[in-house]
């Protein structure tokens, strides 16, 4: 499978903003990830891509550029790291997107970065692409962010605050799964950065200083793509290993590989950690013996699409009863019934379903090429 999206897009960001030259080896090459690349060259940074080598030319926390244009398309990881990169640093810049991502909710970060001293111009909707931003290197006192609706908000700020002179304070309100801020802190210390954290009443305070240095670092394969071919040997008895999954791994979602090699066979599950694979066990929930009750997932109604909307639309053509209940779903089990299934845009309701049409005759998935938004050769590799 391919390298990780998250730590490829992690690795781009703190590479460009390191002294000197990093090496990535084994990146994940997906559309995001390539938009997070023409991102960061539009802002001057010298970029090169070899294979799934990536030679990135650091800026040392200050951008070439202080004026332009840049475009984050449908990537959710590049827009919110870009637009905190972007409030963080000296300059004026307009930024656009897709359609799609201008319905993401991003809110959040931006009344983060109001409260820094960044000044924003909407285009369009308020708190949304597109707009124009006016940065602020020297924010005073201390940021704070609500991270109800996504950690990523507190991820941007924390690779993006050596940007800022002198040490940076961010403390967050709300709570959500944390795996993918603690792969953000690890990161940046392998890249010299130092990063604290307290806890504080009401959440967390986090202290960033220091800058960041060029490394050659190794990018995980993506443990998210992997998950697909682990739920493939829990419904089909298969014994199918995925190339460079280790025991352990930074990404959350070697969660959803433990409960597949453990027989997980129905229940509740709370899936706030990795709820990237909250569809994955939707598509294969009607083969367990009993009701599972995916919990935690409230927040994936803001992704590509409504997920949870889109797998009680899918699972109720195949015939599959299911219904919404609390933060999730609840899904019985059954037979599933030949159907056209939807894909609303979204590349894991493309990739989750085609599991399920795996131990189903008639199962069609439309418009499958949206998964080349983070694995381009996924059908290719499951054929």
């Amino acid at each position: 499978v391919p390298g990780s999206k998250s730590i490829t897009a992690r690795a781009l960001l703190i590479s460009a903003l390191a002294e000197d030259t990093s090496v990535l080896y084994g990146a994940g090459l997906s559309d995001d990830c390539l938009t997070f690349i023409g991102c960061l060259k539009s802002l001057g940074i010298g970029v090169d891509v070899s294979g799934t080598t990536v030679t990135v030319q650091g800026c040392g926390g200050k951008l070439p550029k202080d004026s332009g244009e840049v475009y984050v398309g449908s990537a959710g990881t590049a827009a919110r790291f870009i637009t905190a990169l972007l409030a963080l640093s000296k300059g004026q810049f307009i930024v656009r997107s897709s359609q799609q991502m201008e319905r993401r909710p991003i809110g959040d970060l931006i009344t983060a970065l109001q409260s820094a001293g960044a000044r924003f111009e909407f285009l369009k909707n308020e708190g949304c692409f597109p707009f124009k931003v006016w940065g602020n290197p020297a924010p005073s006192g201390e940021i704070c962010v609500n991270i109800q609706k996504s950690s990523q908000f507190l991820s941007a700020l924390l690779i993006a605050a050596v940007c800022a002179k002198g040490a940076l304070r961010i403390k967050t309100t709300g709570s959500h799964g944390m795996a993918y801020v603690h792969m953000t802190a690890d990161m940046m210390w392998s890249f010299g950065a130092d990063v604290q954290e307290e806890h504080v009443e009401g959440g967390n305070l986090y202290t960033v200083k220091g800058a960041y240095s060029a490394r050659k670092y190794d990018i995980e394969p993506d443990i998210s793509a992997a998950c697909y071919f682990y739920a493939i040997n829990r419904i089909l008895g298969t014994d199918i290993r995925v190339k460079g999954v280790m025991p352990r791994s930074m990404q959350s979602d070697s969660k959803f590989i433990e409960l597949m090699r453990g027989g997980f066979d129905g229940g509740e599950v709370d899936m706030s950690a990795f709820s990237d694979q909250a569809l994955t066990m939707a598509a294969i929930a009607p083969y367990f013996s009993k009701p599972t009750h995916i919990c935690g997932i409230e927040h994936i109604r803001g992704q590509e699409c409504d997920r949870i909307a889109a797998i009680i639309c899918n699972l109720s053509a195949m015939g599959i009863e299911c219904r919404e209940e609390g933060s999730g779903v609840v899904i019985f089990p059954g037979t599933p019934r030949p159907a056209e299934l939807q894909t609303f845009g979204d590349h894991r309701v493309a990739m989750s379903f085609a599991i399920t049409g795996l131990r189903a005759e008639g199962i069609v998935i439309k418009d499958a090429e949206v998964c080349a938004k983070t694995f381009r050769e996924y059908f290719t590799v499951l054929d």
